[in-house]
Formats: C-alpha cells, sequence, structure tokens
C-alpha cells in the first residue's frame, strides 16, 4: 500500500496475497496498525497529497487524482480531518524548506494524525 497508495484498495485481493479471508486480513491489519486498510492507505494518500500541494505546481484537483482519490469532496474532507486544513489553505501557506531533513525524518513529523492518536500521545 505505501509503493501503490494511487491505485485502488482491494482488501480482498491484499487478503489472498496474506494468505488469509478478508475480514481476518482487515482484523489483523488494525491489530498490526491501528487502523483499517483503508484508513492507512488514506493516510498514505494525504502525506503524498501534502508533498504535491508544498510544491505549489499542481491544483488541488489536480493532486486528489494524483494520489488516487476520485471525489475531490471526500479528498478535501479527509485532508482538512487529518491536517487540520483545507487542502487550498495548507497549499496557499509559507512552507519552510526541508531540503536538509532526510525524507524519512521528515515523514514522522509531517505524519497525519488522527484525533485517536493524539489523545493517546497526550495520556502518554
Amino acid at each position: 500500500m505505501d509503493r501503490d497508495y494511487a491505485e485502488p484498495l482491494d482488501v480482498p485481493a491484499l487478503a489472498r496475497a496474506a494468505h488469509m479471508s478478508p475480514g481476518h486480513f482487515s482484523r489483523s491489519f488494525r491489530a498490526a496498525f491501528g487502523e483499517t486498510p483503508y484508513s492507512y492507505l488514506m493516510t498514505r494518500r494525504i502525506e503524498r497529497a501534502k508533498a504535491l500541494l508544498r510544491r505549489g505546481d499542481l491544483s488541488v484537483t489536480d493532486v486528489c487524482f494524483a494520489v488516487g482519490c476520485t471525489s475531490l469532496g471526500s479528498f478535501s474532507s479527509r485532508f482538512t480531518e487529518l491536517v487540520g486544513e483545507s487542502p487550498s489553505a495548507y497549499r496557499a501557506r509559507r512552507h519552510e524548506p526541508g531540503a536538509a531533513i532526510p525524507a524519512c525524518v521528515a515523514k514522522i513529523f509531517t505524519r497525519p494524525v488522527r484525533n485517536g492518536e493524539a489523545q493517546h500521545a497526550a495520556r502518554s
């Protein structure tokens, strides 16, 4: 899913590759990653969308389709939910250059955080 985030999610195909039933795969995935396969995929798509929006050369619609979303409304809603601002607002604001930061480190700090994760981190 990390590599093919722009492709449609096919839980039955992923389950077959893991030699599991779709239901067992989804439950096992959630137990391992703390979210459903679909939520995990959307998080990857939003991470990539943030990078494309920071570049500033693509419209929000182009970014939406480039990351594999098929509905601009759903993409914008999910982006706003995870990032805390709309894709247009995120694209319009100034972003500090991050060229000196290794990509693996930048991903940790730019990863969208779900409300449950933020509440869990606050309790820790």
